[in-house]
């Protein structure tokens, strides 16, 4: 399995079977992005909330691709209107595939979509996925303040990759993602939402280096991890 941070919190994993499953894709606008919209080709694509920097280009890639949208119920109910494949889970809720399965756990977090006329839609909470992939446990934490809650993840047995918003302002900053790896018991940690606007400029370095020793997983947009 194949993971790779493509700016912000937009994620890629391939699975051993090669499906393509894409996090988030805000690429249209993403000044950090390497991605270009013919590059992607996703099966699913999961959304962890509403917000327009990871809803991004869902419509036209699942449009292009018939990618299933895999997210929250309202979310989901809203981009199946638009004659998207979906489905919606809720906090707990998991989809099963034959590679793995897709759960949807809590953050804390605000979730609307800007309208034409600059108002905001709401649709449903901000979340975060469990994902059970070829054997492997990823926690991507979404958008997120540090929650005590997060030592349930997995039950508390502890993941192999945890994607960690970094950035501060908008979610938490460095200092408690030091202490969300802790809670979920992080074999490796890489840092998402950081550096794309000024609000949440961090110095990734330095954070990587609070983390214990090859924790830590210091990649460019575009590079593999291969877990």
């Amino acid at each position: 399995m194949k993971v790779i941070w493509h700016g912000h919190a937009t994620l890629e994993i391939v699975t051993a079977n090669h499906q393509d499953i894409l996090i988030d894709p805000f690429i249209t606008g993403n000044p950090l992005t390497d991605l270009k919209l013919s590059d992607c080709h996703p099966d699913y694509i999961l959304l962890t909330h509403a917000h327009a920097d990871h809803v991004g280009d869902t419509l036209k890639l699942a449009q292009k691709n018939q990618a299933t949208v895999i997210a929250i119920v309202e979310l989901a109910n809203y981009f199946a209107k638009l004659g998207l494949k979906t489905i919606g889970l809720n906090y707990g809720g998991q989809y099963r595939t034959d590679f793995g399965s897709f759960k949807l756990v809590p953050a804390w977090h605000t979730s609307s979509l800007p309208q034409a006329d600059n108002s905001s839609l709401p649709l449903g909470n901000a979340a975060g996925f469990e994902l059970r992939i070829d054997d492997k446990i990823i926690y991507d934490a979404g958008d997120t303040c540090l929650f005590s809650d997060m030592k349930l993840i997995n039950h508390g047995q502890g993941v192999d990759l945890a994607c960690l918003p970094i950035g501060d302002h908008f979610t938490m900053g460095p200092e408690d993602a030091m202490i969300a790896a802790e809670f979920v018991k992080a074999v490796h940690v890489l840092p998402i939402h950081y550096n794309t606007f000024t609000a949440i400029k961090q110095d990734v370095n330095q954070f990587l280096a609070t983390l214990p020793t090859k924790v830590g997983l210091k990649v460019k947009p575009g590079e593999e991890i291969n877990l």
